[in-house]
């Protein structure tokens, strides 16, 4: 162990360790829940502090050569070194602080090292004086979160749209197969598996284009606030510097927020970015629990599509397959819901210059952004890429469904239809027998009424209407 002194007093940090005492206590302090924060929030972390460096030295505000020692230093971390030196739990000090200064303390030493000098001596490079110049945690993690969350959606969105495509490739491959519709989940009329596959389709490329939309507001940047909102102790030019010094590392066209003490006071756009996330998990929560229903059985169930068969499903029943993948996407859409409601109540808990909650708001909102994004990949390469219809079971089934009374409306009347719907279910024959069995309809007509692709199109099956008024 080596002894490093901070302004609370002497704290012994390991001799390998790269982070230094306000790191330690840090550790001390919050043995909470042994998580990390993820890999993108420590490369962004890094970056921010390689921009900062080198916009220091541009505006003549730092020696060009601890700026550059800073900004390798941090290169190597967005490079993905060095990120077992952070060791801070999720649930920390409020704002950041202790994260904030596991970067500064990291950045400093690897600098010093690469200057010649002595880990944890802190000369010629201090973490607070140097790496940490003219930012505050209270400005650092807000950016952070904000670059690391539009990294994430610049990943998310090609993915949401390759599943909406998978979807209506589908739709276009079932668009044929007739099958039973049903609301309530009780019979209805007829619908062709094609058109909800359209359905589902459209539904996930409008939330895709909604993430979208809700993103925009993450490339609000506040950096260069520093404490409270006011710049203090930083150059006049440092935010529009950083603006644009973070745009060219992270490859996105940010910008100013326009107003910094609103960029410390609010979560607001983090917050609506995970709203938007939250919907999209209701939509795929609901398709996938669908498909689990379309394709349950296989003889017992629904049993209109199959889904790939990817492993065994049971540990003591032989030859049982299970919709695993549908089930691995609602389990990731819940998470990302209670991942959104945490997010809303750490949202409005911030107090007058600051929200104090960011680092749990920075954890679950870059977690939902990254396992969204793998478990729909995997769903769609997985799962509905090969999808197949039971092409004759949803004949059968839509062929035998009361829903086909419907059509009979316009022809003999809602009550007429609903005694030949109950009749047929009662005595389990066809409701075409019972029609004919009451001479209510010739059998040429009622061929005609009763085409069931016909019912799946606008107008009235079997031609204009011969209910008498």
């Amino acid at each position: 162990m080596r002894t490093e002194t901070d302004s609370l007093g002497p704290v012994a940090v390991p001799d390998e360790a790269l982070w230094g005492a306000q790191t330690q206590r840090a550790v001390h302090n919050f043995p909470i829940s042994g998580l990390r924060q993820p890999d993108i929030y420590l490369r962004v972390t890094a970056m921010v502090k390689q921009a900062a460096a080198e916009v220091n030295v541009a505006l003549g505000q730092l020696d060009p050569a601890l700026g550059a020692a800073i900004a390798a230093a941090a290169a190597e971390i967005v490079a993905g070194r060095w990120h077992e030196q952070f060791v801070v739990d999720p649930f920390q000090a409020g704002a950041g602080t202790s994260h904030n200064m596991n970067a500064n303390e990291v950045i400093a030493n690897l600098a010093n090292e690469a200057l010649g000098g002595q880990r944890g001596t802190y000369r010629p490079v201090h973490p607070n004086d140097h790496v940490n110049m003219a930012q505050s945690t209270n400005d650092v993690i807000p950016t952070v979160v904000r670059v690391a969350a539009a990294l994430l959606v610049r990943d998310l969105l090609p993915v949401i749209e390759a599943l909406a495509d998978a979807l209506e490739r589908k739709a276009q491959a079932f668009d044929a197969v007739l099958k039973p519709g049903r609301t309530h989940l009780q019979d209805a009329v007829p619908v062709r598996l094609g058109q909800e596959f359209a359905a589902y389709a459209l539904a996930v490329r409008r939330d895709g284009a909604h993430i979208a939309a809700a993103a925009e507001g993450v490339h609000r940047l506040g950096i260069g606030g520093t404490a409270t909102g006011t710049g203090l102790n930083s150059h006049p030019d440092f935010h529009a510097a950083m603006v644009a010094k973070l745009s060219a590392l992270a490859g996105i066209a940010f910008h100013s927020s326009g107003n910094l003490f609103e960029s410390m006071q609010s979560a607001a756009d983090l917050a609506h970015l995970s709203g938007a996330l939250r919907t999209l998990a209701l939509t795929l929560t609901r398709i996938a629990n669908d498909l689990r229903l379309l394709s349950s059985g296989p003889t017992t169930g629904l049993g209109e599509i199959t889904l790939p068969a990817v492993q065994p499903g049971s540990s003591i029943m032989p030859g049982k397959v299970n919709p695993v993948m549908a089930e691995m996407l609602n389990m990731v859409c819940f998470h990302v819901i209670g991942n959104d409601q945490t997010i809303a109540m750490a949202t409005q808990a911030g107090q007058l210059e600051l929200n104090v909650m960011m680092p749990i708001i920075a954890y679950n909102l870059l977690q939902s952004l990254a396992i969204l994004t793998s478990s729909i990949r995997v769903f769609t390469e997985a799962c509905v890429a090969g999808i197949e219809a039971n092409v004759e079971r949803c004949r059968r089934l839509a062929e035998g469904s009361i829903g086909l009374a419907t059509a009979l409306n316009a022809h003999i009347g809602y009550a007429a239809a609903a005694k030949v719907a109950q009749e047929a279910l009662a005595r389990g024959v066809s409701l075409r027998q019972v029609v004919l069995e009451h001479g209510y309809l010739s059998a040429e007509r009622l061929d005609a009424i009763l085409d069931p692709f016909a019912m799946t199109e606008p107008g009235i099956p079997g031609g204009e209407a011969a209910l008498e008024a």
